[in-house]
């Protein structure tokens, strides 16, 4: 296997880099600077990325924001005949791939990130044997993490999204500035308040759910924390949370269905170090992407929900369906 690493020198884009390693893959590394060891190629310049990308069998783009740097990397390796990952948590710019290229002629798959792909998965594994759902909720909350100087800009570049709650699946359409349904989650440490957010999983899983709502959820410090975002925030955060930030931190997704018979199931996910997973969930998404149909996918339809989430136990995820 052949990977290409666009946005190669970032933070995340670095840890990318050392885990293909780590697993025997010797990346090749893109970026817009010319770094030793890089094939250079900007945004801006198509016939630059098709050639970086000519000779790989998979690119993982992690060069964020994704609303301004995704689709022109994701036209290349459609160019390049080269399948396309990225580590995407935009929620807008996530339904706009899988619109826009659901007859590509490679597969596609955003949003591989320790949230979003976990996400999509559990709620796949929740949903799994109810029927019809009333209701799909998916939130997320995190403690003692610490965003990188991406992250916060991500969530500057796209804070409308953050300030309105994003979008809500309602009997068959997407719509916006819908109120939850949910006030609250029974999170592992007990039930608190929670409200709306513009977490993916909302938007991917009516792809492979037959729900009639869905949404998506956290706590309100995680949601403060991404509609504050502002140019000085940006400007004040680091490049990337320290390894000891990063050891202490931890995530939780909990996934709650209704369903229309009344039954009830609840999903939960926890993790720590949500950029190191993220870099493994990449890089194993990337490995089984090679063998998806072409076309841009929700990971759970592409990606054993199962064997891929018991896949993370070594890198420190847990997950259970009750």
């Amino acid at each position: 296997m052949r990977v290409a690493v666009h946005g190669a020198s970032g933070f995340v884009g670095g840890l990318v880099v050392a885990r293909l390693r780590d697993v025997g893959v010797e990346p090749v590394l893109v970026g817009r600077r010319a770094l030793p060891g890089f094939r250079v190629a900007a945004v801006d310049d198509h016939e630059s990325l098709v050639r970086a990308l000519a000779d790989v069998d998979v690119v993982i783009n992690c060069a964020s924001p994704f609303t301004h740097f995704g689709e022109p990397v994701i036209r290349a390796a459609i160019d390049a005949g080269v399948a396309y990952v990225d580590v995407s948590g935009e929620e807008s710019y996530i339904k706009g791939v899988l619109d826009r290229h659901a007859s590509a002629p490679v597969p596609i798959l955003p949003a591989a990130n320790n949230d979003c792909l976990t996400g999509d998965l559990l709620g796949h594994l929740v949903a799994e044997g109810l029927g019809g759902l009333e209701t799909i909720s998916t939130a997320f909350t995190a403690v003692d993490a610490e965003g990188s100087r991406g992250t916060v800009l991500m969530a500057l570049t796209t804070r409308e999204t953050f300030h309105s709650g994003g979008l809500t699946w309602e009997d068959g359409e997407y719509v916006r500035d819908r109120a939850a349904k949910r006030t609250s989650v029974a999170w592992p440490s007990g039930d608190a308040p929670a409200v709306k957010f513009p977490l993916p999983p909302a938007v991917t899983l009516p792809r492979h759910v037959r729900t009639r709502h869905s949404e998506g959820l956290a706590s309100p410090e995680i949601q403060a924390f991404f509609a504050g975002a502002t140019q000085a925030t940006v400007d004040g955060t680091p490049r990337h949370p320290t390894p000891d930030s990063r050891s202490r931190a931890r995530f939780t997704l909990v996934v709650d269905a209704l369903a229309t018979d009344g039954a009830r199931r609840q999903g939960v996910l926890e993790g720590r170090d949500m950029y190191g997973t993220t870099a493994v969930i990449a890089v194993e998404a990337a490995r089984r992407l090679l063998a998806a149909p072409p076309g841009a996918h929700a990971a759970a339809e592409v990606l054993d929900p199962a064997d891929f989430l018991t896949g993370l136990a070594a890198h420190g995820v847990t997950w259970r369906v009750a």
